[in-house]
């Protein structure tokens, strides 16, 4: 573009106006009148803003970050939204024309002029007239890539709901300067009572807990300055109050922590639990609404205080009096001092006596449903009371028993029907509640086998009436939660020997029976026990492994996904072949044959000779896809089956017995049900499988082994129209190619993934562990462990196809070559090198139709001659036997008899050698 001598002359004037402001932001004011006084004298806005930008343009290709650059930047902007007083349709235009410059660079590929753009922009992103602005912010933010780029558009956003999301997402940005950024802007821009009850306890769950110092920090300070000082005149229960301690409970408790080990809670003189025990006779008489019997009653706050309080004190003075013990002199003397201080406050605060303690609960427990949350959290101050005074622990003990007794809450629907409310699994309806019920009575009954002594009491007692089947499906229910309770915190069933009711009675007359009652919710809390059970077992006894595998068979999604989650258990505590034996069988897995889908109802023949994990790995494909969503869309068979496969693969070294055949198959099973469209909305499957994808491939060269030898059965599986797999319409087609094309870079990256350092514990001569020390494998594996072996693989299963080939199976081989040409090969396996090279001219064939895949398959085997040593020298039949024999032994066992091809092959190869 051509320009005349005038717009060289004011481009000129332009240029030495933003030279000069980039050296003190001091001259800013009076430069910014003489180019305001430019643009008036300007017979056309648009010219001016075309000279302007142009002028403009080299500092947003600038790469290096400078301050000179900043305060450029900072002037121009503020003369973008300078009004010009004489001409404000002038001023208006140019904006405009100004705002359209910021947003292309703001789409820049250079990171530093997106970050200069946003910088400029940043005035605008709060004009309420044009959103156009702030829209363009928070598309941008998710998909920006450079840090300092978000962090400018994090610190530019104004306060809005609309932009309050954005910000709390960034808590968990990988850069922590982001994630600084995003606490400083909530704390600046936000205040506590703006945001909901959701993302406050979002952004202290994530920032007190940031891995990062610095971030928690920030979100400290953010809790301290802002939300607890200025919003809740720093009272810590008033910030509770904020944060629905019902509801989030878990984040109640880390901001308690956070407030005490800072510093921040005062507890004024006189104040303590006892202040709601202690009413005088006026305030019983005319009892408000928030007493009963005489007891003031706690809000749900004040209860998670008190808790969090009193915890701290404990565990304050046992620290101080530990080091009281193994410190001497005067540190001794302080450190006593300081756990007596904290001892004599707790008691203070705590109520004078157990008694009073047990009127306070009992208090909140007849309450009713509102006072749950409350009883719970005073269940658990129990355990910080003491229990040496026998009378104390008479009446603590009665109290106990009233809480085991005490029968399962329910209502009664519209049909008259007895509904249990809660998980109808645990005691007093909830996890959460049957732990606090049993800290307290282990607290109570601390000696050695009183516990056990004392539940096993209540449980017959509340098993006669189900022993006599003359109990109702309640009774039912509360005597299996009471010997739930039991079983989760027993060490062993020897600990249960010579009680009121011996280990192997309780088993045939209650936990059997109730997996067999006629109603639902028996069936699901006696499976839990019998799974329970189980862990205590020695050896697995056969009435319950048999039980169970009935119960897994199901059609009903709650007691197949019960019974599931026990068998798992069972089979990782005891082993799967303990399990197999149980049963009467020998160890030998039908995988290592070709398998036909298995019928579920066999199982319930005695004599059925199906091992555990066959039973577990039929279930995947069951058809109970729907059954299950509608039951819980986030628990379901195959979600339990996927994370038990992958905790026994992750853990596979401990379970030498299994088949190698047998990992390769699950593995395969889980990537197919990753990628399948079955799947897609089973979210606690995918996340499961997610983490375990991320982490298998790099605990050991094994698990490559395996991963090596699943890539072809999942791509046989995937892939449609090959094999006997189903087509379909063209778009269905597209998209079933594109998930399989997905999963085989899925499986390349993590067979590249790099393998994790692995710790060792070193000891000298005086057998003295020195701190773990890092060491770094540096032995080869072998080539089946490696890259080598999946190109081994791959092309075998490419060049097997015939010339004369069917759409889908030129779309499938070509697929495969893409990946082959994607892998590494280590100088080191030169006999490899050598078999693929050759390989790699029937590789070459059998995609011929595809020009620049030949190309680039002749690239690789001009790369493969560059690392053979000896490039001349020919591979023998017996080291091709070798090679190939291993890689089609396990293409056998993973393909189900497909392998007629790849004889074929193996012979021409072996022959031409």
């Amino acid at each position: 573009m051509e320009f005349s001598e005038e717009d060289k002359q004011l481009m000129q004037k332009m240029a030495k106006i933003l030279d000069e402001v980039k050296a003190s932001n001091a001259t800013h004011i009076r430069k910014l009148k003489e180019i305001s006084i430019l643009r008036s004298k300007s017979p056309s806005p648009l010219q001016f803003g075309a000279l302007f930008f142009k002028t403009l343009a080299p500092l947003f290709q600038i790469q290096r970050r400078t301050a000179s650059a900043e305060r450029i930047v900072r002037f121009v902007s503020v003369f973008g939204s300078a009004p010009d007083s004489s001409n404000s349709s002038a001023s208006d235009e140019f904006l405009g024309e100004f705002l359209k410059f910021l947003i292309v660079a703001a789409m820049s590929s250079n990171k530093t002029a997106r970050f200069r753009a946003f910088r400029a922009l940043s005035r605008f992103a709060s004009d309420t007239e044009n959103s156009d602005i702030l829209d363009l912010f928070l598309g941008a933010l998710p998909l920006e890539q450079n840090a300092e780029v978000r962090k400018t558009i994090v610190l530019a956003l104004p306060p809005s709901n609309a932009t309050s999301l954005a910000i709390v997402n960034c808590t968990l940005d990988v850069s922590e300067s982001v994630r600084r950024a995003a606490y400083c802007v909530l704390a600046n821009k936000f205040p506590l009572q703006s945001l909901s009850i959701k993302l406050r306890t979002v952004i202290l769950q994530r920032g007190l807990a940031d891995r990062s110092v610095a971030v928690s920090k920030e979100c400290l300070k953010l809790m301290r300055d802002e939300w607890l000082s200025k919003c809740c005149n720093d009272d810590p229960v008033q910030l509770l109050k904020y944060l629905d301690v019902e509801t989030y409970e878990s984040v109640g408790e880390t901001v308690m922590i956070a407030l005490l080990q800072n510093g921040l809670v005062k507890l004024h003189d006189g104040q303590s639990i006892r202040d709601y025990i202690s009413l005088t006779s006026s305030e019983i008489e005319g009892e408000s609404p928030d007493c009963h019997r005489g007891i003031h009653l706690m809000e749900p706050e004040f209860a998670l205080y008190w808790k969090t309080v009193c915890k701290h004190l404990q565990t304050e003075a046992q620290e101080k009096g530990s080091n009281a013990a193994t410190t001497m002199g005067t540190e001794a003397a302080v450190y006593a001092a300081e756990a007596s201080d904290n001892n004599d406050l707790l008691e203070r605060i705590l109520p004078a006596t157990v008694s009073d303690y047990i009127v306070l609960v009992k208090a909140h427990i007849d309450a009713g449903a509102n006072y749950h949350f409350v009883s719970r959290q005073l269940l658990l101050l129990g355990a910080m009371l003491d229990y040496s005074d026998s009378t104390s622990r008479k009446v603590a003990s009665s109290f106990v028993q009233e809480l085991l007794h005490k029968p399962l809450q329910h209502e009664v629907d519209d049909e008259g029907n007895q509904v249990v409310i809660g998980d109808g699994v645990n005691l007093g309806g909830d996890k959460d509640w049957a732990d606090a019920v049993s800290s307290l009575a282990r607290k109570v009954h601390a000696a050695t086998g009183e516990f056990e002594e004392v539940v096993v009491q209540v449980i017959e007692e509340l098993a006669q009436p189900c022993r006599e089947r003359t109990a109702d499906f309640m009774q039912w229910m509360h005597c299996l939660a009471v010997t739930g309770l039991l079983l989760e915190n027993s060490k062993s069933l020897q600990g249960l020997q010579g009680r009121a009711i011996e280990p192997s009675e309780l088993l045939q007359s209650l936990l059997l029976p109730g997996a067999k009652h006629g109603h639902l919710d028996v069936q699901r809390v006696a499976i839990r026990c019998l799974g329970l059970f189980g862990l205590l077992e020695r050896k697995p006894s056969k009435e319950l492994v048999m039980q169970l595998t009935i119960s897994f068979a199901s059609d009903l999604p709650p007691i197949s996904i019960m019974a599931c989650k026990a068998l798992i258990d069972v089979a990782m505590w005891h082993g799967p072949q303990e399990v197999d034996k149980a049963l009467g069988q020998e160890h030998v897995s039908q995988f290592e044959d070709s398998k036909n889908a298995f019928n579920p109802e066999k199982i319930s023949d005695a004599d059925s000779n199906v091992e555990l994990l066959d039973l577990l790995y039929a279930g995947l494909d069951r058809n109970d896809w729907a059954k299950s969503v509608q039951h819980d869309e986030n628990e379901t068979v195959q979600a339990i089956l996927c994370e038990g496969f992958a905790k026994i693969l992750l853990l596979s070294e401990k379970y030498s017995s299994l088949p190698t055949s047998l990992h390769s198959r699950i593995l395969a099973k889980l990537i197919i049900l990753y990628f399948s469209n079955e799947t897609k909305d089973l979210q606690r499957l995918k996340q499961c499988l997610s983490v375990f994808f991320e982490h298998y491939p790099s605990l050991s060269v094994n698990h490559k082994k395996c991963l090596s030898k699943a890539f072809v059965p999942v791509m046989r599986s995937l892939w449609p129209g090959i094999y006997g797999n189903a087509g379909g319409a063209a778009t269905v087609v597209s998209n079933m190619r594109k998930r399989a094309v997905q999963a085989s870079r899925f499986m390349l990256q993590m067979m590249q993934a790099p393998l994790f350092a692995k710790q060792t514990k070193i000891e000298d001569e005086n057998g003295s562990t020195e701190l773990p020390e890092t060491i770094d494998s540096t032995l080869q594996p072998s080539f089946e462990c490696g890259e080598e072996g999946l190109a081994i693989c791959i092309a075998a299963e490419v060049a097997s196809f015939a010339i004369k080939k069917t759409a889908a199976e030129r779309a499938y081989v070509s697929a495969l070559s893409r990946i082959l040409i994607l892998l590494h090969f280590r100088v080191s396996e030169q006999l490899v090198i050598k078999l693929m090279r050759r390989l790699l001219n029937h590789v070459a064939e059998s995609v011929s139709a595809d020009k620049d895949l030949v190309k680039e398959l002749k690239q690789m085997a001009e790369h493969l001659k560059s690392l053979d040593k000896l490039p001349d020298e020919e591979l023998l039949p017996d080291q091709a036997n070798h090679i190939l024999g291993n890689v089609f032994f396990f293409l056998r066992l993973a393909c189900e008899g497909h392998i007629f091809s790849h004889i074929s092959l193996y012979i021409v190869i072996i022959s031409t050698c």
